[in-house]
């Protein structure tokens, strides 16, 4: 009975100390990402499986009960353990991340997946970004060292190393969004704007040398003259069939299970998920799916406003802009505005490791919106 009157207390106590506007919206976005996976891959599990399955929608909701549980998790613990087992994990993240191409799975050309017993095709770089996002802030806010350069080459050194991991797979899209994320850190930490110009040109000339002579990287060049050339074709198979898809979807859509996107291109419920949304329900649905993001970066940068401590503003600063990164990359491959490139729609996409990853965003986001009274 005790046991009882203890979690009832604890758990009344998170719910009262926890911003509850912020919390809803998350739980609204996967529950339309849930609803999306249950009208989009259900074909797919039947073609695969040659079964009326349910498969991947089963395996996507296990997913989010496992990503609502890392929520409360992450949102329940004091701020200052969460900060320290966060460097923990960040360390654990990053040693996976480095055996990658050692030990990795290769799809398509790239390593990006390792094998865990119980999360089959895990991708590291996943765990690693909102771990980094706390990494970073606190290298860049402590106070025992005020030397603001040594703290900057401290950081560019991490995420040097990190985007190395990331181009020996490759994924440059990865590497891009880790980078942009840094870079929003140090530019609300205080930083000469002279001093981020010089990084990014010398980091665009860097990329643009792999592209060119490093035949690991022929893929790349090949995404992106053909996104500058449609009539090369190979290369614009999949966004071809996706931008086509949302003008045929129109503003209301064809209706619930008549879009054909998911049963042509693959990976659609995963990378092209907008585009399969588009098309059953039409440019509205988008709209309103992309209003919910806003207000969702909106109610955490207005508690910004309010929070004192520097190294939670430059965490909360991190988390939105990594999912508004995040958002802005996969919805603009599926419009045809960015070169194709796999990158998931945070809460919405299929798949396990992006899931765990913005749970554990959705997590540190809650801890530190949350109400300064009564932590546990």
């Amino acid at each position: 009975m005790q046991n009882n009157n203890f979690l009832f207390k604890f758990y009344y106590r998170w719910w009262k100390n926890i911003d509850k506007s912020i919390f809803l919206l998350i739980f609204l976005l996967f529950a339309i990402g849930l609803f999306f996976s249950l009208v989009s891959t259900s074909l797919i599990a039947s073609d695969k499986l040659d079964t009326n399955s349910y498969f991947f929608f089963f395996k996507h909701l296990i997913y989010i009960l496992i990503g609502i549980f890392i929520i409360f998790i992450f949102s329940s613990i004091n701020s200052d353990k969460l900060f320290k087992y966060s460097i923990i994990l960040f360390f654990i993240s990053l040693i996976s991340l480095s055996l990658v191409p050692i030990i990795g799975i290769e799809v398509k050309g790239s390593k990006r997946w390792i094998d865990l017993f119980f999360l089959p095709r895990f991708q590291p770089i996943e765990l690693l970004k909102p771990f980094l996002i706390i990494i970073l802030a606190s290298i860049l806010s402590s106070n025992k060292n005020s030397n603001l350069y040594l703290k900057y080459l401290l950081s560019i050194v991490i995420i040097s190393t990190i985007s190395l991991f990331l181009i020996m797979q490759p994924d440059i899209g990865q590497t891009l969004l880790v980078v942009f994320s840094w870079g929003v850190l140090i530019f609300t930490s205080g930083i000469n704007i002279f001093f981020l110009l010089v990084f990014a040109i010398f980091l665009s000339i860097l990329l643009t040398f792999l592209i060119i002579y490093v035949p690991r990287f022929d893929y790349i060049q090949g995404r992106i003259f053909s996104f500058f050339n449609r009539d090369t074709g190979a290369h614009n198979f999949q966004s071809d069939k996706a931008i086509d898809s949302i003008v045929s979807g129109g503003f209301f859509g064809k209706g619930i299970g008549e879009g054909t996107l998911k049963n042509r291109v693959p990976e659609a419920h995963t990378d092209y998920i907008i585009s399969v949304i588009s098309e059953e329900f039409g440019v509205i649905a988008i709209m309103l799916i992309l209003l919910l993001f806003l207000i969702l970066i909106y109610r955490v940068l207005k508690k910004v406003n309010y929070e004192k401590n520097e190294k939670a503003k430059l965490v909360l600063i991190g988390c939105v802009s990594l999912i508004l990164m995040q958002v802005t990359i996969h919805v603009g491959v599926n419009i045809r505005l960015f070169p194709t490139t796999g990158m998931t729609l945070p809460f919405l996409s299929y798949g396990g490791s992006s899931i765990v990853s913005i749970s554990i965003l959705s997590g540190i986001i809650l801890n530190l919106t949350k109400r300064k009274i009564d932590q546990y």
